[in-house]
C-alpha cells in the first residue's frame, strides 16, 4: 500500500468537510479494486453484499467474520473505508466498544452503528439506549487515538416505523454523543433530505441512494449532503446481470446476455 492508515483516514475526514462524494459498495476485494479504477475517493463495506456473496442473508453474519472481511477489503486499495457494522455486533455499550476497539484494528476509517435492534416486534432501541452504545463507540475511537469517523444511523425507514420526526431526534442524539457523521438510511424525498440535513448541521450527512430515484449527485449536493452511498445496490445490480445470463441459457438455451459482459483480457489487467 502506498498510503499508510493514518494517511487515508486523514484524507477521509477532510473528505466530509465540503462538498459531495460518493462512497461506493463493495462486497469483496475484485469489486472494491474495481471501483477504485474508476476514480471513487473512498469505499464502503456492504453488510447484504458481503453477506450474499457468502450464501448468508444480511445480518446474520458473525462478528469474527465480518472483522476478516474488514481488513480484506482495507487492505484490497489505498481508498479510505467506511465499515458497515450494523448494531455493533453487541449489546451492551461495553460489548460495544469492545466490537469498535477490534474494527479500529482492521485499518478502517470510519464506521457506522446503528440503532436497530433485529426484533421485528421492537425494531428500534429506545433512545437513551442507542445513545449510551453510541457514547461508548465515541470513547473507544478517543481511546485509540486512531481519528475514525463514526457514523450514527437511525433506522426507522429501513425496519418499517418511518417516522420522519422521531428518526431526526434519534440523529441529533447521536450527534450530540458524538458522530461524525449522521445517516437516516431510507429518507427519499428531497423534503426529508433537507429536514435531516438542516437538523444536524454543520455535520455532514450521508445519503443511501439504493431504491429507484430521480436524484442525481449534483441534486442531491444541492440538497446539501455531503456522502451518498448505495448500500447493497451495486451487489443487486451484479446479481441481476448473472441472474438474468443464466436463466436466458436455462430457460431459452441462448448466450445472448454474455454480450454485456467485461473481457477477460480487461478483468485480468485490472485485477494484475
Amino acid at each position: 500500500m502506498s498510503r499508510s492508515i493514518q494517511e487515508r483516514r486523514a484524507d477521509f475526514r477532510r473528505l466530509h468537510e465540503r462538498g459531495c462524494f460518493v462512497i461506493p459498495n463493495p462486497w469483496d476485494v475484485g469489486s472494491a479494486r474495481m471501483l477504485a479504477s474508476l476514480g471513487f475517493k473512498a469505499l464502503a463495506t456492504t453488510s447484504s453484499g458481503f453477506a450474499w456473496s457468502q450464501g448468508h442473508a444480511d445480518s446474520t453474519m458473525s462478528r469474527e467474520v465480518v472483522l476478516a472481511h474488514l481488513r480484506v477489503i482495507s487492505q484490497a486499495t489505498d481508498l479510505p473505508v467506511n465499515a458497515d457494522f450494523e448494531a455493533g455486533y453487541a449489546v451492551t455499550p461495553e460489548g460495544v466498544a469492545e466490537s469498535v476497539r477490534m474494527a479500529i484494528e482492521t485499518g478502517v476509517a470510519g464506521l457506522s452503528i446503528e440503532d436497530a435492534t433485529y426484533d421485528e416486534a421492537n425494531p428500534l432501541r429506545p433512545i437513551d439506549e442507542a445513545v449510551a452504545r453510541m457514547r461508548a463507540a465515541r470513547a473507544a475511537i478517543d481511546e485509540s487515538r486512531s481519528g475514525v469517523l463514526l457514523v450514527g444511523r437511525a433506522e426507522n425507514f429501513i425496519v418499517g416505523r418511518p417516522d420522519l420526526d422521531d428518526a431526526i431526534v434519534r440523529l441529533k442524539a447521536y450527534s450530540a454523543a458524538g458522530a461524525d457523521c449522521l445517516y437516516a438510511p431510507g429518507i427519499r424525498t428531497r423534503e426529508q433530505v433537507s429536514a435531516v440535513v438542516k437538523a444536524v448541521a454543520p455535520k455532514p450527512v450521508n445519503l443511501l441512494i439504493g431504491f429507484p430515484s430521480d436524484l442525481t449527485v449534483k441534486d442531491v449536493e444541492a440538497l446539501g449532503v455531503r456522502r451518498i452511498s448505495v448500500g447493497g445496490a451495486l451487489a443487486r445490480a451484479a446479481w441481476g446481470g448473472f441472474v438474468r445470463a443464466a436463466k436466458l441459457i436455462a430457460d431459452e438455451g441462448k448466450f445472448d446476455e454474455f454480450a454485456k459482459a467485461m473481457s477477460g483480457n480487461e478483468l485480468n489487467k485490472l485485477m494484475s
